[in-house]
């Protein structure tokens, strides 16, 4: 994954462009590659740079989530939908970019804490609450910064429902690794394919079952 991000980066045009990655992207390799090409990134930080994490979930455990915290939230939003209720703080530091465990970081303007707390809606006294953090060059507002995350992990989460209603993917009992990674290869081309049918209302899944069922429409698919 680590060889494959830059060399990936070589064939895009980043110019202007907020690149997201998650943790096993954050790299000041690949960092200090989006911006020679003229983008900005967005890197997500775990445990994989544990100086850095403890650095940063200390600063804002002290400036913003712990009992005598005062900085308020740059972005403060609820979303209803999917049968849960979600409320996501998002807060921004310029500060935390100074931070010594974060010197080697090329560019770093802007550290991000998201904070997602989650309930559902029949069952709203059990609450889960979790807080992300990010790294970033980008000088933007906190609120495009957090439209930035919202995007990278819709995308993501869209891919895993569909391939997970679609083709079962999550039931899979596939444990051979090289198996598992090649099915899982299989099932994005077939998802591909499929999905360039533009010619039909029906969702995914029955098209999948039209083209397993009709030799034709299979055909169809194939040739585009």
């Amino acid at each position: 994954m680590i060889t494959a991000v830059p060399e990936l980066l070589d064939q895009l045009v980043l110019e202007n462009s907020i690149v997201t990655l998650d943790a096993m992207g954050c790299q000041t390799a690949i960092a200090e590659k989006i911006l020679a090409r003229g983008g900005d990134y967005l890197l997500v930080l775990k445990g994989n740079h544990p100086l850095a994490h403890a650095a940063v979930v200390e600063h804002f455990d002290q400036h913003c989530f712990g009992r005598d915290a005062s900085a308020r939230a740059d972005c403060d939003a609820f979303d209803d939908t999917h049968g849960r209720l979600v409320r996501r703080r998002v807060f921004a530091s310029t500060d935390a970019a100074a931070l010594e465990a974060l010197n080697g970081w090329p560019g770093l303007h802007t550290v991000l804490a998201v904070e997602s707390i989650r309930s559902l809606n029949s069952a709203p006294t059990k609450v889960e609450s979790e807080i992300r953090y990010f790294l970033s060059s980008c000088p933007d507002s906190p609120a495009v910064l957090s439209k930035a995350i919202r995007s990278h992990w819709s995308v993501e989460n869209a891919l895993h429902w569909v391939l997970d209603v679609t083709f079962r993917e999550d039931d899979s009992r596939v444990r051979d690794r090289t198996a598992a990674r090649n099915l899982a290869l299989l099932r994005k081309i077939a998802l591909n394919i499929v999905g360039r049918d533009t010619t039909s209302k029906a969702s995914i899944r029955a098209r999948r079952k039209k083209a397993a069922w009709n030799d034709a429409y299979m055909l169809q698919l194939l040739l585009g």
